[in-house]
């Protein structure tokens, strides 16, 4: 999507935070054109972490005593900043996960299995990323559910002109889909796709993992009913997540999760669970990764989103430029100003495992393989593709070193 004109990112002061930038591979800088799979950490996140670790930790939530009201705050400040981040209406609204991945298993099994059966349809799309796609479709197999997709044109983009056929096969109870595609970058219309689940009745759960470290979130500007996000996407510590949820559909939940910290009073009898967000959050939680997790939301919230998403649109448009100069490279996935930071492309003739390779000799980080997108690479007729991505640090030099390094791979395997 194209954005509107703002401040450029000055990106050798940013670039300046990031120590794996210093890393020679081949003897050459490293290019990671893969931060769609996972962001690199500023030192700023590291310090916080480390500070943390050496001043403030201790289990959360079950002492008295000074260290651990001190560790407590950190991960409930953290908590704060999420929902700031997403424009929760409460922090209750707010639970932290392992991963965007447990975060959406935790919707698919809480709420699925409780409010799913026979009839009912739950909808997904050919885009998503398998954490949102095998969860619904596990859960629909148990309870007798009709597990259904929205197809895809040939630019990678949502053929909503099917919705209506696809209410008539049944009930729709659930809409399931990605914000934007880990695979091809695609963005897809929230907003109209919610409004339109809640007049058949149904939830919307949204992927947000690929979209929050790149542009603006507000859940109630989306008018969905449940996000997921990661921390590690966005210059965050890998481990912790969060599930944002409307809180009405929160507390009419049992546990994903049962144990210490998730109840309010166990008897040989009976247990009753906690107050949100509490009782989904069964165990020590993991501590430093959510104070993390709150500090690269700092990090990049003082930077700007707008400035951030518009610095890759920026470098998309310079990349697929670049890249359609190939006459041998197949680029998939809509225009530029449809997409994110994201740039999927087949060399003709060539496995995308054994690019990433040569790419790699060249100290150029490239991803290849499926995505964890099966379906889609079935519907795009191909087994895998090579997957170069963005974020605040790349930079045009590098899209040169790949379109450099492309044809080498060219001229070796071609």
């Amino acid at each position: 999507m194209a954005v509107s004109a703002t401040r450029p990112l000055d990106t050798a002061a940013l670039r300046a935070d990031f120590a794996f930038l210093e890393e020679l591979v081949s003897g050459k800088p490293l290019a990671y054109l893969d931060s769609a799979s996972s962001t690199q950490k500023p030192r700023q996140v590291l310090d916080r972490m480390r500070s943390f670790y050496e001043h403030e930790y201790a289990n959360v939530h079950r002492g008295v005593y000074r260290l651990a009201e001190r560790a407590t705050e950190g991960y409930e400040a953290a908590r704060r900043t999420v929902a700031g981040f997403v424009n929760a209406r409460a922090p209750r609204e707010v639970v932290f996960t392992r991963s965007a991945t447990e975060a959406l298993n935790l919707v698919a099994y809480a709420w699925g299995l409780e409010n799913l059966g026979p009839g009912d349809t739950v909808l997904i799309t050919e885009l998503e990323h398998h954490a949102n796609f095998v969860p619904w479709q596990f859960i629909a197999s148990k309870t007798g559910a009709s597990f259904r997709h929205i197809p895809i044109d040939d630019l990678g983009e949502l053929r909503l002109e099917t919705l209506d056929e696809l209410a008539q096969e049944g009930p729709i109870k659930v809409v399931a889909t990605g914000l934007v595609s880990n695979s091809l970058g695609t963005i897809n219309p929230i907003e109209r796709l919610a409004a339109w689940a809640h007049e058949q009745g149904a939830i919307m759960v949204v992927d947000a993992a690929q979209a929050a470290p790149h542009r603006t979130i507000d859940v109630q500007a989306l008018g969905c009913d449940f996000l997921a996000l990661s921390s590690h996407k966005l210059c965050g510590p890998s481990g912790v997540g969060a599930l944002w949820g409307r809180a009405e559909l929160l507390e009419a939940m049992q546990p994903f999760n049962l144990g210490g910290e998730m109840i309010r009073s166990v008897g040989l009898e009976k247990t009753t669970f906690n107050e949100l967000p509490y009782k989904f959050e069964a165990g020590t939680p993991a501590i430093a990764e959510a104070v993390g997790f709150g500090a690269a939301i700092d990090y990049i919230s003082e930077i700007g989103l707008p400035a951030i998403e518009q610095h890759e649109h920026d470098l998309t448009v310079y990349a697929m430029g670049r890249l359609s100069e190939l006459d041998w490279v197949r680029l998939f996935g809509p225009p530029a100003e449809r997409r994110a930071g994201i740039v999927s492309f087949d060399v003709e003739g060539i496995h995308p495992h054994d690019v990433a390779q040569i790419l790699d000799w060249e100290g150029i980080a490239v991803r290849a393989g499926h995505h964890c997108t099966q379906p889609l690479m079935a519907r795009l007729g191909v087994s895998a593709t090579t997957r170069a991505s963005f974020y605040l640090y790349s930079i045009p030099e590098e899209v040169d070193r790949l379109v450099d390094g492309l044809h080498k791979v060219k001229k070796n395997l071609g």
